[in-house]
């Protein structure tokens, strides 16, 4: 087992100076959205614990998550993430290959034996004997399960590892099997999406390795942190869908002002992740303020969901199943209602002060 340097001193031994590692630090505490002082806790952390080696493999997948944590908005916290995971191993990324790369994973395995984290991208196809994905010669499925055995933690990048993703598509001719259901007794933690955001990824990796544990999760493994609010809930469309007000066919007069997309189809009533607030492209948009609606790539079987323009029948709202109709209409009728009741409300207070006065007159007559 390797004598692990800390973090802080991995850095300097790779020219990063105190006043960006400090940087570093409130990057990723903002990132998290974690409360005041949790820079100087991360920075704390980084200066005292041994760093946590990470090992990312790449199974039956495009690459797309690798490509996305390479776009991160964060320049600094990519340089530096980067730099500690490539003093390990990442296949895509990584100088050597072939029979170098090969040699680099199995020395890496035997150098941190129990205290690496295993990033797996990608799904394991299981017919065939795995032959749809076949890794210096043999099945990914032998590669993975060897770096799996002595991991001390595994990461499942993107919807491939979470769920399948579309290789698993009905029938999944390939077999195509996510993470957790080969090594259900081994910690892991998802990060779906097709791709994952590259910032969701950089500061759940930061995260994993100042703390040297994994953040709080929900019931289907995700880090609450990013996944524990709807699309729909942070969308700056949701004002439209509440008034009920939609977008009917794609570029009419709703389209163009950029009305709710729920009726072309847009997932993000049902679906799990940090688009809205996080964004892609240096925070510039995500595919609703795009113009299209969300296809929920996040979650599980979205795929075998029918047409990604098909409505979503039944949608929870407050607890309730209700339809975005039901919601808009019941939205502009609580409006009505209230409107009313003030009505009667007014009516009654008027014609109670007018008997009063007309009793009161009565009275002084008599």
């Amino acid at each position: 087992m390797a004598h692990l340097e800390t973090t802080e001193q991995a850095l300097r031994n790779r020219g990063v100076s105190r006043r960006d590692f400090m940087k570093f630090c409130a990057l990723t505490a903002v990132a998290m959205g974690l409360g005041p002082g949790a820079d100087m806790a991360i920075a704390q952390a980084l200066s005292t614990k041994p760093r946590v080696p990470v090992l990312w493999i790449n199974g039956l997948s495009c690459s797309c998550c690798t490509e996305s944590f390479l776009r991160t908005a964060h320049p600094l916290a990519t340089d530096i993430v980067l730099s500690m995971i490539t003093m390990d191993y990442q296949d895509t990324i990584m100088a050597a290959a072939g029979d170098q790369a090969n040699a680099a994973y199995e020395e890496a395995i035997k150098k941190y034996k129990g205290q690496y984290i295993l990033a797996v991208e990608g799904n394991v196809p299981l017919n065939g004997q795995g032959m749809y994905c076949i890794d210096a010669g043999k099945p990914f499925y032998e590669k993975l399960k060897e770096g799996v055995e002595h991991a001390k933690a595994l990461v499942a990048w993107g919807t491939c590892a979470s769920w399948g993703c579309v290789q698993a598509a009905h029938p999944n001719p390939t077999g195509a099997t996510p993470l957790h259901k080969l090594f259900p007794n081994k910690p892991q933690i998802k990060v779906p999406g097709c791709p994952a955001i590259p910032e969701v990824m950089s500061s759940i990796l930061t995260y994993i390795i100042t703390y040297d544990r994994l953040p709080t999760l929900d019931s289907q493994g995700r880090p609450e942190m990013f996944y524990g609010k709807r699309v729909h809930d942070h969308c700056y469309r949701r004002a439209h869908f509440d008034a009920g007000e939609y977008v009917e066919s794609w570029d009419d007069a709703g389209a163009r002002a950029g009305l709710c997309l729920y009726k072309m189809g847009c997932k993000g009533p049902t679906t799990y992740n940090a688009c809205p607030s996080t964004r892609w492209n240096n925070g510039v948009s995500f595919p609703i303020q795009s113009g299209h609606g969300c296809i929920g790539c996040s979650e599980q079987n979205f795929w075998d969901q029918g047409s990604f323009y098909d409505r979503i029948t039944t949608i929870p709202h407050l607890g309730t199943n209700a339809t975005a109709e039901t919601v808009g209409v019941a939205a502009v009728a609580g409006v009505a209602a209230g409107v009313a009741v003030h009505g009667v409300a007014s009516m009654v207070r008027h014609a109670g002060s007018k008997n009063t006065k007309n009793s009161s007159d009565t009275d002084s007559k008599n």
